[in-house]
């Protein structure tokens, strides 16, 4: 089981790792159009961010709605580059966030196609791109093993602060739009019954609207068959 690493003992309670699930330049202040650390650590996300479709990522949940992320390629244009790559195969289309914990992680960690956290891609890992982006809420980072050079397509998603993933992590991307339906992927280790990505897409590939996934057909009791009435 991939894991991303513990934290040093001593800052366990307030700085701790989230387990990972996977082999998983300073960021430039005149270009984040982001509110400020005040405002990152009261939960706020912005919206005010450059148009630039190439680099936006957009994911359909299963539960409910359209998530927008700013991808960040001016520091971390090797995993943006990577994603963006697993993104046009297909690749996330169907996956689950398979670890999904609030407080003190605060993370829904997606993007193995097993589901069970071991999985990855068949690309290449991905080097170290840690920068001065912090770990809040809407931040986007990679998911690694203990060695910082083993990102692939696992990532997580942030609830909420968690300062002391910073410089440890690779945060290539934030929600600017949709951070409602973040906030209502499943809970678990795996969840129960987990939220999926239904098709992930970049902006610039001109994606169709949102549509929710097709309700299954209940299942009749054993024995029974389905009664057609007349018109």
């Amino acid at each position: 089981m991939r894991f991303v690493a513990a934290l040093a003992a001593g800052a366990a309670l307030l700085f701790a790792v989230p387990v990972a699930a996977q082999k998983g330049p300073p960021a430039k202040p005149e270009i984040e159009t982001l509110k400020g650390v005040a405002a990152d650590l009261n939960f706020g996300v912005t919206t005010a961010v450059p148009a630039d479709p190439e680099n936006t990522w957009v994911l359909d949940l299963s539960t409910g709605g359209r998530v927008t992320i700013r991808l960040r390629p001016d520091v971390a244009p090797k995993m943006v580059a990577q994603v963006k790559t697993l993104t046009r195969r297909k690749f996330y289309d169907g996956t689950i966030f398979h670890r999904v914990i609030d407080a003190p992680e605060n993370m829904a960690q997606g993007g193995d196609p097993t589901g069970t956290g071991a999985g990855e891609s068949d690309l290449p890992d991905v080097p170290a791109e840690f920068s001065n982006l912090p770990h809040v809420r809407g931040a986007i980072s990679a998911a690694r093993t203990k060695d910082p050079n083993s990102a692939n397509s696992q990532f997580f998603i942030m609830f909420g602060p968690r300062l002391g993933f910073d410089h440890d992590y690779t945060v290539f991307g934030r929600v600017v739009d949709g951070m409602p339906w973040v906030d209502k992927i499943e809970r678990g280790e795996p969840p129960a019954n987990p939220t999926r990505i239904l098709h992930a897409y970049i902006a610039s590939d001109n994606p169709p609207p949102y549509q929710a996934a097709p309700i299954a057909a209940a299942k009749l009791p054993e024995g029974e068959t389905k009664v057609t009435l007349p018109q």
